[in-house]
């Protein structure tokens, strides 16, 4: 996939699958503009790439820094080609020990905030009628993953958000992707929250042992090449897992199908 000359803009950037992606897509072409909350991170990463970058951190949390972001973002050589959605935390706690406060840290992160910075770069992109759109949520966005069960219902909501979405702009140019990764090597359990809100701290096998990051981030981008709407990226049973819950792009057709039929005009009409 030739990304010559467009810009991609990357949330949670500084490390793991973010960071990756932002190497692959600046070999093949792009420009990056890379976000998360640490500057000094996000400098590294920038460093590591050949291509004109333009570091812009904020807390995806905070509305105010992510509409102040999307303004600068849409301004900067030309406008944003592709936004991956990758900013989130994971969690490995019981549920019934878990506090509310980690569902509610959670979900605002990998689920509200995901969806809050799209809407704010969907009138620049609709307004273009052109662009990507990539949604990173997990294999355990497709199937319940016990000691994850605030992650589990952010990242099923962020795929639910993602297909409603692909349908609504199945005519205006904008591809939307999903990409459900498995154990892939990051800090993502090291991170996780545990019951009561703190960080786990340590890693575990099935991650350390997991898929390197740029090799995760090459077949994401082929995948994007290739048109693939739901991009499974993980190994073993994981990959099995996630294979057996992936929607049929049939069903993905039929949603855009009742688009171009009009289903929305009429929905609005009746008011």
């Amino acid at each position: 996939m030739s990304l010559t000359g467009q810009t991609a803009w990357i949330t949670g950037a500084s490390s793991g699958i973010g960071a990756a992606l932002a190497m692959e897509f600046a070999i093949r072409g792009a420009r990056i503009i890379l976000s998360g909350r640490d500057r000094d991170r996000l400098g590294e990463v920038a460093g590591g790439i050949a291509t004109e970058t333009l570091v812009l951190p904020f807390d995806v949390c905070d509305t105010a820094a992510m509409h102040a972001a999307t303004e600068h973002a849409t301004q900067w050589r030309g406008g944003v080609d592709i936004f991956v959605a990758n900013a989130g935390i994971s969690q490995r706690s019981a549920a019934v020990d878990t506090a509310l406060e980690v569902y509610e840290r959670i979900i605002a992160v990998d689920l509200t905030a995901q969806i809050a910075a799209v809407q704010a770069l969907l009138p620049h992109m609709t307004e273009r009628q052109t662009g990507k759109l990539v949604f990173i949520s997990s294999i355990a966005g497709k199937v319940g993953v016990p000691m994850r069960t605030a992650y589990c219902a952010a990242k099923f909501g962020l795929i639910g958000y993602a297909d409603a979405l692909r349908a609504e702009l199945s005519q205006s140019g904008i591809a939307v992707h999903v990409v459900c990764p498995g154990s892939v090597a990051t800090d993502v359990s090291r991170n996780a929250l545990t019951a009561d809100g703190s960080p786990r701290g340590v890693s575990d096998k099935a991650i350390d042992e997991g898929i390197p990051p740029a090799e995760a981030a090459k077949s994401i981008a082929d995948a994007m090449e290739a048109g693939t709407r739901e991009i499974i990226v993980a190994r073993g049973v994981e990959q099995a897992m996630g294979e057996m819950r992936r929607t049929p792009d049939a069903l993905l057709d039929q949603m855009a199908t009742m688009v171009a039929n009009g289903y929305m005009q009429r929905l609005q009409a009746e008011g």
